[in-house]
This record gives structure tokens, C-alpha cells and sequence, in this order.
């Protein structure tokens, strides 16, 4: 495999319809409340994808080198685990993509905020420095916080609540409390894909030491738990929908629950959780197909 092949493969581009779910939802909320500019919605879709291809090579080469992705290992193999890049390579991946998102990030918050709003800007800043480093130190270091059950949390707080009202705030500047609805459901359901995730390798992790939340919270509590993700997900939506006061066809988003039902069923019928890895494309795709139909919606009516 060439290099160049090497590297879309530790991309892993299937995950990036999912990272940035919420900026669609950030940037259609915007459309609604007429604070709506193209130029910022295209540098918070590259920053979040720079985001996400950081998180993905440091999510390579730290379970690479503490030996989590290994012969056992259930879902698609890892590039480091299948020597198609070094752990040096995976290094080098990881500073050239946070400098690059780095520099994204820097003119989203010029172009947002302009010279003279310092503290907004520095607010901003500390954002992304910090969605970087969360990013790295998911699997990578001694105080990975993906090996201490601590990834749900992350994921719920940058994809969700972050990437719905800190680019909502890039737009206009305020944020109405009904809109963390929202940014609920899409931190809600990125967090079941992460979950479903764990769920899937949940024995696997438990061997090697990676004490995720469903190695916590065992088999049926882990169920338990992503019983709770998915309906506290749908009613957060509706919720959102109606106090935002939409009109009738924005529920035409709720369509992209559909997929999402026959996943709920699949579930629970699934005795082996290590067969849930077609489950987290149903999700993750059912989330960018959510975000999506309502960012259409919403810029056409």
C-alpha cells in the first residue's frame, strides 16, 4: 500500500461525517436566527476535520504503542498495528496536522471576531488549544483519559455542546438556552457511537487495561447505558424543535431517527457485542443525515 494510502487509512474517513455534525447544527442554527455567513462555515468544517484526523492518528499511535490494537482486536485494523506507518510517522502525522488545524483555527476566530474583541478571541483560542489536546491525549500518554472512562465525557462536551454553540457563538455572538438542546442530542448520539465502540471491544479492552465505560459498567449495564444515550438523544431534539418554535417542515429532520430505530432493536437483540461494528455507521451516518437534512432545511425555507 502507498503511503499516501497509508495515511487516508489512519484518517479513517468513515469517522468524519460524524465530527462535523455539529457544526452543521451550529451553522443552521445561525441560518435561522439570520447571523448565517459561509466564510466562517467553512473554516469551523476544516477546523473540525483537522480536529478529527489529529484525534484519529493520536487514537492510532496511542493504542499502537501501549499494545491496545493487537491480534485479538475486533473492527477494522489500525495503520500502526498493520506496520502501514511507524510510530514515528504516526508523530510526525500528529504535530504537521495540529500546527495546519492551528493555523485554521487562528483565522476562524480573525474572521469571527475581528482585531478588536481580544478577550473572545482568547476565549476561542484556549477552546482549541484545549480540543487539541483533548484530542491527543484521548489514548496517548500515561494520563489518557479513553484509558480512565473519561472519552465519554469528551466527546459529549467538543462534539456536542463545542461544535453546536461554540460555532453558533462564532456567528452571533450570544447563545439562547433552548439551543443547548440541541447540541445535546448531537453530543448524545456521538457519544453512543463512541460507546458502541467500547461496547464492541469491550472484552478486548478489559484484558490490556483500558478501562473505558462499558468495561465499568459491565455487559448489561453498558446496555443500560446506551438505552439511556438514545432516548434522552430523540427527546432532546423534539424538545429543541419545539421551543425553537420551527416550522413544520424543519420535523422533517426527525426522519433521520428512522435508521436509528431499527439500530435501537438491533441492539438489543445482539447477545455477542463484539458484532456491533456495523451498528456504528448506522449511527454515525443517522447523525450526519440528522444534521444535515435540518442544515438543507434550514438554509432553503
Amino acid at each position: 500500500m502507498s503511503s499516501v494510502k497509508a495515511w487516508i487509512q489512519a484518517s479513517r474517513l468513515r469517522t468524519l461525517p460524524l465530527s462535523i455534525s455539529g457544526i452543521l447544527v451550529g451553522g443552521a442554527m445561525a441560518e435561522r436566527t439570520g447571523f448565517f455567513d459561509w466564510k466562517i462555515f467553512i473554516c469551523a468544517l476544516l477546523a473540525t476535520l483537522g480536529f478529527q484526523v489529529l484525534s484519529n492518528y493520536a487514537n492510532d499511535y496511542g493504542d499502537g504503542v501501549k499494545g491496545t490494537d493487537n491480534e485479538d482486536r475486533v473492527g477494522p485494523a489500525r495503520a500502526m498495528q498493520s506496520g502501514l506507518l511507524t510510530a514515528s510517522d504516526l508523530k510526525k502525522g500528529i504535530v504537521i496536522t495540529a500546527i495546519l488545524t492551528t493555523v485554521v483555527v487562528i483565522y476562524l476566530i480573525y474572521i469571527s471576531f475581528g482585531a478588536d474583541q481580544l478577550f473572545l478571541s482568547l476565549i476561542y483560542m484556549f477552546l482549541g488549544i484545549s480540543a487539541i489536546v483533548a484530542a491527543i491525549k484521548y489514548t496517548v500518554g500515561k494520563s489518557a483519559y479513553g484509558y480512565k472512562g473519561l472519552g465519554d465525557v469528551f466527546v459529549f462536551l467538543f462534539f456536542g455542546l463545542v461544535a453546536v454553540m461554540g460555532s453558533y457563538f462564532l456567528y452571533a455572538q450570544k447563545l439562547p438556552l433552548y439551543q443547548f438542546l440541541g447540541a445535546t442530542t448531537i453530543g448524545l448520539l456521538s457519544t453512543t457511537v463512541l460507546h458502541l465502540n467500547n461496547m464492541r471491544d469491550r472484552e478486548q479492552d478489559q484484558k490490556v487495561g483500558k478501562n473505558t465505560l462499558a468495561v465499568m459498567l459491565g455487559k448489561n449495564g453498558a446496555l443500560r447505558y446506551h438505552n439511556m444515550l438514545f432516548g434522552f438523544s430523540i427527546l432532546s431534539w423534539i424538545a429543541y424543535l419545539i421551543l425553537s418554535n420551527a416550522k413544520p417542515m424543519l420535523f422533517m429532520s426527525c426522519l433521520a431517527f428512522l435508521p436509528l430505530l431499527g439500530h435501537f432493536i438491533k441492539v438489543q437483540k445482539t447477545k455477542d457485542h463484539a458484532a456491533l461494528d456495523p451498528q456504528l455507521k448506522v449511527v454515525a451516518l443517522s447523525t450526519f443525515l440528522l444534521s444535515l437534512l435540518f442544515f438543507i432545511l434550514s438554509i432553503t425555507i
